[in-house]
């Protein structure tokens, strides 16, 4: 063999390990997302809000508390989140927004919100002027050029959808299977009890 072929071998399989191992690591991580997520969900709480203003600001700028910004890990402090500045009762509060509901929260408008800790996780808009304007911003931003943060954003939430749907698949088919399985059992016992 010549060692172009041997070079072109080596380089393929550690290509294949690369890939394995990144595979794994996702895969991982992904599970570690979705528990985190269902903490957060299991966590919510309802809150009634008036969004004052809403903006997608590098951490260190948004002047969250500072329990969260110590907390935070290194690589998030230059990262630019979405943060929503919102009226909760008689107080003014800075919340940190999910990717998926920044773009349902309308500037100016009140909401009925799912909060965990400053965490917001789902949104619905309470009045029609909120709605309106909610569309109004939302149609004022279809002409314009996004941003590649803006599209990544936008797919992720796509994904994140995706993956969501395929999870309460699963879940579906895994209750389906074991409905079935104890319908047999049943089934089973009864053939017993008349014989």
């Amino acid at each position: 063999m010549s060692t172009g072929a041997i070079v072109a071998i080596v380089i393929v399989v550690v290509l294949i390990a690369l890939m394995v191992v990144l595979y794994i690591v996702g895969n991982n991580m992904q599970k570690k997302q979705m528990e985190q997520r269902e903490e957060i969900n299991a966590a919510a709480q309802p809150v009634n809000m008036f969004v004052i203003d809403k903006k997608i600001m590098p951490f260190k700028d948004a002047k969250l508390p500072k329990v969260v910004t110590d907390q935070a890990p290194k690589r998030y402090k230059n990262a630019k989140i979405p943060v929503v500045k919102a009226k909760v009762g008689p107080q003014v509060m800075t919340l940190i927004c999910d990717e998926s509901v920044y773009d349902d929260v309308p500037k100016h408008g009140e909401v009925k919100a799912m909060v965990s800790g400053i965490y917001i996780v789902s949104v619905k808009t309470v009045h029609k002027a909120a709605k309106k304007a909610l569309q109004e911003e939302q149609a004022e931003n279809e002409g314009k050029k996004k941003s590649w943060r803006t599209r990544m954003a936008k797919k992720q939430v796509e994904y994140q959808k995706q993956l969501e749907y395929e999870m309460a698949a699963k879940e579906a088919k895994k209750d389906a299977k074991e409905k079935k399985a104890e319908e047999k059992k049943k089934r089973e016992r009864e053939k017993k009890i008349t014989v």
